[in-house]
């Protein structure tokens, strides 16, 4: 399994701006992406839930259980998990081998709108996600001699 990669403000921005779009087109009321460990990588959207990181905590494990009943009926993987509420409606679905899209949404929206406009995000997220890991790092954050000069200057040495 490979790691999230480091994000610099321009890749979440994308990332962000993916987010905004699912949530724009869907209606849904907050979009997150998880990594496997339930770390949110990055959120848009509203919710009432006071702690959003117990939440994507609990929505890995959920996804990972789910994860491990396919392959005991003989499938790979179910690609998406719906939750139904009263008034409240969960939806995840699989980015890629490492993070997952959770969406939060109301009675203002239908599961068949949010599943239609995730498999879009989640496509657009892998892309920047896929492109970031192939990327080599040392070239994404090089520091020239006048930073580290800088930075010196800055810490007192």
């Amino acid at each position: 399994m490979e790691s999230i990669p480091i994000l610099a403000v321009e890749d979440v921005a994308q990332i962000d701006a993916a987010l905004n779009e699912y949530i724009e087109k869907s209606e849904a009321d907050l979009a997150l992406v998880l990594d496997r460990g339930g770390n949110i990588i990055s959120q848009q959207g509203e919710s009432n839930a006071p702690h959003l990181s117990i939440v994507a905590a609990l929505a890995a494990g959920s996804f990972a259980a789910t994860k491990e009943l396919a392959s005991r009926i003989g499938e790979p993987e179910f690609s998406a998990l719906y939750h139904q509420g009263k008034g409240t409606h969960v939806f995840m679905n699989g980015v890629d081998e490492n993070t997952i899209l959770l969406t939060v949404f109301s009675e203002k929206t239908t599961v068949g709108l949010i599943r239609f406009y995730s498999v879009n995000c989640a496509r657009k997220l892998k892309q920047i996600l896929d492109r970031l890991r192939s990327e080599p790092r040392r070239d994404r954050f090089a520091f020239t001699a006048a930073d580290i000069q800088q930075a010196g200057q800055v810490f007192g040495r």
